[in-house]
């Protein structure tokens, strides 16, 4: 089970196609007011190859090549992966892009990654273009939908260097507690070990090769699609149906027409497929299992006994290379057991010495691959930010930030989540950049934002603040109208998902001895921060935001 023998990504799909290359590989279901392939796409592992083997005499001709980076915004078009495993066979690596950023966040992702390209679906060229302008470095700005036979030249000449294990593949940005995403360096071991390790857990996982079709409904620039379902599916011949999002009014529809008999989801979307009314296809899929994080315990059983096939809790994170689930039976499925460690992964529960807590006493996750090749498999550390890498590695073991029990069977339950980070519909939402997004402001004097709860979305981004000057929020129509420019204000610099859902203006934040806002203080214990005094609600504001054409 050593995945640095697998080679590339590239090296895996060769040998894929060349062993199943008229089986299908990649599904898109239909949907008739989507702008791109409303019929529907699918091509086999043959067709795949074909196509990747033309993008990559397009960006071989050009000078890509070794060591360099390709921002990409892609919006979940299936064409992605053509480009994805040519640059891959070149030693390039990918910057996928959150098509929910904004100028700002795209400008940060693009410059931090030194991309020498970036590739971007029409709809969004106009900003691309903005960013390439606004870094000053010439970055060449080309077309995902009209890709051009002839790219322009990148700025720098590749590396020297052969693909291989340890090249990087791609670059993911994640949302950490200190602001600014973080860029996770992750190699072809990488994702191979997280494929090969899904593959091989067993239990109620049970893949067979060559015969599954695994559905995964979550974006393809997060690492639970890219680095999970693809990389599996890539290993064993499978094939990979993936919508442009979640749609819950076709999810069983869209599964029963494309023959899933996988699925992998967040646990929102038990909670939502619950509520919807029965119809004849939640019983007609073929589906065997699913693979999820967080399902609601409450909801558990009652997700299997309607719909009829397990779901599998489990555990991972972008860094990872590995997940950790609670795959054999008798499955723990009325707590938040996510788990024991497996041949992939050794995983303790530690208090802040980094010692183990006792049975049933909460600490920090830390894993590692082994003693000997503690980060073998795992993220290659963060860009340009070996502090944080090392922080993370501290004493051998990588720090995850969740808090777990671990009881005496060694089975490891979920307490809570990282510090700071809201959970919204899947995504990571770090407080900090909320916070200064909104300190940027210039009638906002302080700000601290935290997690609400969410019935729907799991989470909620609630931000309390407190005004620069008191005559702003004195009376209640002045209070609605600077709730909603602060909205305004946070809408149009980041992603929609992480504008404030919940505002609440206060006159004080409580703090410490090092002057930090102490958050779990701004509130009484047991008090909904949502059903305080004064609070404004502009949920209904979080829209996705549409593309305009430049």
């Amino acid at each position: 089970m050593d995945a640095s023998n697998y080679g590339t990504l590239y090296d895996s799909l060769l040998r894929t196609a060349s062993k199943y290359g008229e089986r299908t590989a990649y599904v898109v279901p239909p949907m008739a007011n989507r702008a791109y392939h409303p019929e529907g796409w699918e091509a086999t592992w043959d067709e795949t190859l074909i196509a990747v083997e033309e993008k990559k005499k397009v960006y071989q001709r050009a000078g890509i090549g070794y060591g360099h980076r390709v921002a990409m915004l892609f919006e979940q078009r299936p064409e992605f992966f053509s480009h994805y495993y040519a640059l891959n066979a070149l030693g390039a690596g990918i910057v996928p892009i959150n098509p929910d950023y904004r100028v700002d966040e795209i400008r940060y992702v693009v410059e931090h990654s030194e991309a020498s390209l970036a590739v971007c679906v029409e709809s969004r060229l106009g900003e691309m273009q903005s960013v390439a302008k606004i870094i000053g470095t010439g970055l060449p700005v080309v077309s995902f939908d009209q890709f051009p036979q002839a790219l322009p030249e990148p700025v720098r000449p590749p590396l020297s260097g052969t693909p291989g294990a340890d090249t990087e593949a791609t670059l993911i940005y994640t949302s950490g507690t200190t602001g600014k995403p973080k860029g996770c360096i992750l190699t072809n071991e990488y994702f191979h070990t997280f494929g090969a390790c899904y593959l091989s857990l067993g239990g109620r996982l049970d893949f067979g090769e060559a015969q599954d079709r695994l559905y995964n409904p979550l974006p393809l620039h997060h690492a639970n699609c890219l680095s999970i379902s693809t990389p599996s599916m890539l290993l064993n011949g499978g094939c990979l149906i993936f919508p442009d999002r979640f749609h819950a009014s076709t999810w069983w529809k869209d599964l029963v027409a494309t023959r899933a008999t996988a699925v992998q989801f967040q646990g929102i979307i038990p909670n939502i497929l619950l509520k919807l009314p029965p119809c004849p296809e939640e019983t007609q899929h073929q589906v065997r299992f699913a693979l999820c994080a967080g399902v609601e315990p409450s909801q558990h059983e009652v997700f299997e006994k309607r719909f009829g096939f397990p779901v599998v809790e489990m555990w991972a994170m972008t860094e990872t290379g590995r997940l950790i689930s609670d795959n054999h039976e008798p499955r723990s499925i009325h707590t938040r057991a996510f788990g024991r460690p497996n041949d992939w992964v050794e995983a303790r529960a530690v208090d802040e010495d980094d010692c183990d807590t006792l049975p049933n006493v909460p600490g920090e996750l830390v894993i590692r691959h082994s003693e000997a090749t503690p980060r073998k498999g795992f993220f290659s550390g963060y860009l340009k930010n070996e502090q944080a890498t090392e922080e993370a590695w501290r004493n051998g073991w990588f720090h995850t930030g969740d808090a777990v029990v671990r009881d005496e069977s060694g089975m490891f339950y979920f307490v809570d989540r990282k510090k700071n980070i809201i959970r919204r519909s899947g995504e990571n939402i770090a407080a900090a950049e909320v916070e200064a997004c909104l300190t940027s402001h210039e009638k906002v004097r302080q700000v601290a934002v935290l997690a609400a709860p969410d019935e729907v979305r799991e989470e909620e981004v609630m931000a309390c603040i407190i005004a620069k000057s008191s005559q702003d929020v004195t009376e209640p129509a002045a209070r609605d109208a600077l709730a909603n420019e602060l909205f305004d204000w946070c809408y149009e610099r980041m992603a929609y998902f992480k504008a404030p859902g919940w505002l609440l203006f206060v006159d004080s934040l409580p703090t410490g001895t090092s002057a930090k806002v102490q958050k779990i203080h701004i509130f009484p214990a047991g008090d909904d921060p949502r059903e305080q005094p004064g609070v404004i609600d502009l949920r209904k504001r979080k829209k996705q935001k549409q593309a305009v054409a430049h």
